[in-house]
């Protein structure tokens, strides 16, 4: 489990005078090539993002279709562009045409506002069955193969959700707080885990986070409540 220690301050060199605009080139060349440079995660080899990190999308207005099929379950689809927040480091990324085919498992809050008008937010997970490169009209994995991950992939969430949760009990601001949290498998190290589900009062928040900075999740505002969620799970793995 991650925890936040007080840096021995230091101090500052004298600033060199330097070409602005060079330093700047350096940095994005550097940045381009660290996103595509190989990187290793529990003994898998990988190339883009560094586990860890986080991408910001705008998603244009799009169409969410659904149908019901059973009381309780809906048949959905949807269709949009989605823009990255920011820019992608210059020269770095995969080639204009590539596709991936990923699976979702989220959980999407809903308000009535009135007659015609909801709310609507979702947290969860998504997971990579294949992709399929540019230069090539083929995918990564056959139908057969990308049906066993996710099988597999299926199975060890329904296996982490039959194991106990994280009991979560506290009072925060005069309320009281009463759920669970279920650890995020991959995120376990050592009996230690760094990335949890959490549940509270029967209300799902979204995938808490232990940071070098501290706690995060991103369905909750109030800053001090995410780190009493924080402390309990603390607790508990001491």
């Amino acid at each position: 489990m991650a925890t936040t220690t007080r840096k021995t301050p230091v101090k500052k060199k004298p600033a060199t005078r330097s070409k602005p605009v060079a330093k700047k080139k350096e940095a994005k060349k550097d940045a381009g090539k660290a996103y595509d440079e190989f990187k290793e995660f529990e003994g898998q080899h990988y190339t883009g993002m560094r586990v860890g990190r986080s991408h910001k999308w705008k998603y244009d207005a799009g169409d969410w279709k659904e149908t019901k099929i059973t009381p309780d379950l809906w048949e959905i689809s949807y269709a949009v562009t989605k823009r990255r927040a920011g820019r992608a480091p210059e020269g770095s990324g995969v080639p204009t045409g590539t596709e991936y085919h990923w699976y979702i498992l989220a959980h999407q809050h809903v308000r009535k506002l009135n007659a015609n008008d909801y709310t609507t937010s979702m947290t969860g997970l998504k997971y990579k069955l294949a992709h399929k490169r540019a230069d090539r009209n083929k995918w990564s994995a056959t139908a057969k193969t990308q049906r066993k991950r996710l099988v597999k992939m299926l199975q060890e969430i329904i296996a982490q959700l039959e194991k106990e949760p994280v009991p979560l009990e506290f009072e925060y601001d005069g309320k009281t707080y009463k759920g669970e949290a279920f650890p995020i498998s991959p995120t376990c190290h050592d009996g230690v885990c760094d990335q949890l589900e959490i549940t509270l009062n029967d209300e799902n928040l979204g995938i808490i986070r232990c940071m070098k900075s501290g706690w995060k999740l991103d369905g909750v505002k109030d800053q001090g409540l995410i780190d009493a969620i924080g402390e309990e799970i603390f607790l508990w793995f001491e």
